[in-house]
């Protein structure tokens, strides 16, 4: 986390630290808006933990002009307001609000307090409305040749003789998006609403003259940005990577609240995408997790440490699949078990953990993961009941929540997210794909049957249990994992077979994994070394073997000798030599 300390280094002087963040209500925030939430609430957050006098503000840009159709809408009703100020936009039939931006913005507000983000609101409509931004948009209009010039120098972008850096609600059509000012005489602005302005939007051809102050009028993003910076006291503020190019958006604004303003812009936090599956997510056009599906999904101690663990100039690249979640998970386990065990956490482990885990600094054990995805699979399973009877001991009201909390997310991750391959089902009856085991593999089920008997039915017991009976068959481990996965749950692979297979009724796996027809005499066969590779063995083992003991068997006059070899490292291997 050194970008804070460095941040923290790069402080203008102020009586009051301000952080800013906003976001243009055009549709259903995507996950990627709230990357930009949780960096500025790091930064409020680790100032105000300093001392540091410090307030945290987040705006609704929703004066800008709607320049698409709203995700899911039709042309025939929206069509006519592209180009219109989004809060003067109607809301989508059935919504509680009257107008799209707050539609769209309220939803978006509400997760702050999920997340465990604090913020300040503010809507930029009513900025406008009330005149706040009338000396500003006075200044740009006066000086807009200067801001010509800066856009030429900055960007390289031409801007006509007749542009200027405002536009201004067009009094016939209600658009904004598609009006021109073309002249400025202090007072008023003579401006025309064009069908050619923009690719997006078609003005209707009026022209006229009015003043652009108290909501008539707006600035465009790059100087309204600068004038945010002044008019709100703005001294920390990042953005995108997207904002960030050499001439882009972040470097105009910079030029003219510096030039224009006489103001010094606020400290950057440029900060890399949120990818899914590589890919870059767009609210306005549906694409990718919203911010509300994701924080329906993660737990907030999840979300803000996936967010907040990765330096903020790099991208997060988010992937559904059970191993990244899974990962995930187990990555901020990591941190809680060293806080709940007392061990000390290094500089950067403290500053993640303490910003990841905003809601209660007591002291709980958390459940894994991937456990809870294969209990959730299993028939009539209680999990507090199976929880509690692993840790032998009635769960405290923090781990209740927060084993809710991760129960809601597997659920969700099953539901939405799940490959069919990662989904489990145990099956009611042996499937017939079982029968294309080998016979080793069903010797292995039945050793580990008959193994299981009598220890403690605990994740790391079954665990365990596999390997030492994978080692008396003998089976390579992956086979004897293959096979409990087929005959449990018609599948190849699966969850870790101990967590699977402790949480199932013993009587219910003993029965199954005796179920399979066995032939001993081809089991031999599959498993057994010849003279000549048996002697090598033995060779290469010598200095590790403690004891070992012979047995001889015979069936339908085929014979085979089973040598049990106990080894220094306190385990038994089985060799068969027909």
């Amino acid at each position: 986390m050194s970008w804070l300390d460095d941040l923290e280094k790069k402080l203008h002087d102020a009586d009051v630290q301000v952080v800013n963040d906003a976001k243009s209500p055009s549709g259903k925030p995507h996950v990627g808006a709230l990357r930009g939430v949780l960096i500025h609430d790091a930064v409020y957050k680790f100032l105000k933990d300093k001392g540091i006098k410090v307030k945290n503000i987040y705006g609704s840009d929703d004066y800008d002009p709607m320049d698409e159709l709203p995700g899911g809408e039709t042309a025939e009703k929206y069509d006519k307001y592209l180009g219109a100020p989004l809060s003067n936009v109607p809301a989508p039939k059935g919504s509680e609000h009257k107008d799209l931006a707050m539609h769209y913005i309220s939803d978006f507000f509400k997760i702050f307090d999920e997340i465990g983000a604090e913020a300040e609101f503010y809507y930029m409509r009513d900025y406008y409305k009330s005149g706040f931004f009338n000396e500003a948009i006075d200044t740009l209009l006066s000086r807009a040749a200067e801001v010509r010039e800066i856009y030429k120098r900055v960007s390289n972008s031409d801007r006509p003789n007749d542009w200027f850096p405002a536009q201004v609600v067009c009094e016939k059509c209600g658009k904004l998006g598609t009006t021109q000012i073309i002249d400025w005489d202090g007072k008023e602005a003579t401006y025309v609403c064009r069908d050619d302005m923009v690719t997006w939007a078609k003005g209707c051809g009026h022209k006229g003259k009015m003043s652009p102050f108290n909501g008539n009028g707006k600035l465009p993003y790059k100087v309204e940005w600068a004038a945010k910076w002044k008019y709100l006291n703005i001294t920390i503020e990042g953005a995108g990577t997207d904002h960030n190019t050499r001439g882009g958006s972040r470097d105009v604004a910079d030029a003219v609240s510096r030039k224009i303003f006489n103001y010094n812009p606020p400290v950057n936090i440029p900060y890399g995408f949120f990818l899914l599956g590589g890919a870059k997510m767009s609210s306005s056009k549906g694409i990718g997790a919203t911010a509300r599906d994701m924080t329906n999904f993660l737990p907030a101690e999840i979300l803000r440490y996936l967010m907040l663990n990765t330096q903020p100039k790099r991208a997060i690249n988010f992937e559904p699949s059970q191993m990244f979640i899974t990962k995930l998970f187990n990555d901020y386990d990591k941190l809680h078990n060293k806080f709940i065990q007392g061990t000390e956490l290094v500089d950067y482990e403290k500053q993640i953990y303490t910003l990841s885990n905003v809601f209660s600094d007591e002291k709980y054990e958390v459940v894994d993961f991937s456990l809870i995805v294969t209990l959730i699979q299993l028939p009539h399973i209680n999990i507090n009941e199976k929880v509690e009877e692993r840790l032998n001991r009635k769960l405290t009201n923090a781990e209740k929540k927060n084993l809710e909390r991760r129960v809601n997310a597997a659920k969700y991750w099953l539901k939405n997210l799940a490959s069919e391959e990662e989904r489990i089902q145990l099956q009611e009856k042996m499937p017939l794909e079982a029968n294309e085991l080998s016979q080793t593999q069903i010797a292995f089920l039945r050793i580990f049957a008959e193994h299981i008997k009598n220890i403690k039915p605990t994740e790391d017991n079954f665990q365990t249990a596999v390997f030492d009976a994978s080692r008396l068959t003998p089976i390579n481990p992956k086979l004897a994992f293959e096979a409990i996965y087929r005959v449990m749950l018609n599948k190849q692979q699966g969850p870790k077979a101990g967590s699977l297979i402790a949480y199932i009724d013993k009587d219910f796996i003993q029965k199954r994994f005796n179920e399979p027809a066995f032939n001993e005499i081809e089991f031999w066969k599959e498993s057994s070394l010849t003279e000549n590779e048996y002697n090598l063995w033995l060779k290469e083992n010598s200095e590790k073997i403690i004891e070992k003991t012979e047995k001889n068997y015979t069936i339908d006059n085929v014979s085979v000798k089973e040598i049990s070899v106990s080894m220094n490292d306190n385990k038994i291997y089985v060799k068969r030599v027909m």
